[in-house]
């Protein structure tokens, strides 16, 4: 009968005699000790166990995959940006109102942003009159036809879509110059706690400012100026325990 130590051995009674009951004429065998637990070492004799390298080699697996699906993405954001700007180089930018019209009318909805900042120029009083006057050609006609009626509403939602986008674009760009104002102000104080409180009683701590502060962090850091980077960094939080985002 086998017995089984706590020490984690296993042997069958070394020294005992045991007979094959199927044999006619049994014959004694002797069973010597056999270990059974390779893992016992209470000598040290062995060394300690190697772990983990399986985990080891998992994780570097993983770490490249993960450097090779962000090489991917960033070469894939940079395939798209050159996209873009062959597609917007390719545009040609009509001469005429009448031209601009149908330009804004084929322009996708993710681009108009773009396009009306670059070509806010172009947005004046003579192009949107020129937008009024089709539209009350097509409105007052005798025979209107469906083509018309799908006329008609193109050219108002356009007209909204252009007339909003140049009012948010004016703004931001007086913002911008506000903010461009108001930085250099801080920047040259000689009390920038001061400043800070007196510009907060009027209301020109606003979130415009706090990112042309970021732009101007960045820019610093990717010119190594270390030191103004860290002069903005401190002025930008004094800045948030003002602002009014």
């Amino acid at each position: 009968m086998a017995i089984t130590l706590s020490l984690g051995l296993s042997f069958s009674g070394a020294g005992v005699t045991t007979y094959r009951k199927t044999s006619a004429f049994p014959k004694p065998t002797s069973y010597t000790t056999k270990i059974r637990c390779i893992g016992w070492d209470p000598e040290g004799v062995l060394g300690p166990p190697s772990t983990g390298h399986i985990a080891r080699r998992e994780f570097q697996q993983r770490l490249q995959k993960d450097a090779g699906a962000r090489e991917d993405f960033k070469r894939q954001i940079l395939e798209e940006q050159e996209r873009l700007r062959n597609l917007r180089a390719a545009r040609v930018v009509p001469d005429t109102p009448a031209g601009l019209i149908e330009y804004f009318l084929d322009t996708e909805a993710q681009e108009l942003e773009f396009e009306i900042a670059r070509l806010r120029p172009r947005l004046d009083d003579e192009f949107f009159a020129c937008v009024k006057f089709e539209l009350g050609q097509l409105r007052f006609a005798v025979n209107k036809t469906q083509d018309m009626e799908d006329r008609v509403l193109e050219l108002e939602a356009l007209q909204k879509a252009l007339q909003e986008g140049t009012e948010a674009y004016d703004k931001l760009q007086t913002n911008i110059v506000k903010a461009r104002e108001r930085l250099t102000k801080i920047l040259t104080s000689k009390d920038i706690k001061a400043t800070l409180l007196e510009m907060l009683e009027r209301n020109e701590l606003n979130k415009s400012l706090l990112t042309l502060l970021d732009e101007n962090i960045a820019s610093a850091q990717r010119s190594n100026q270390k030191e103004a980077a860290d002069f903005m960094e401190k002025l930008r939080g004094a800045m948030l325990k003002y602002i009014t985002v």
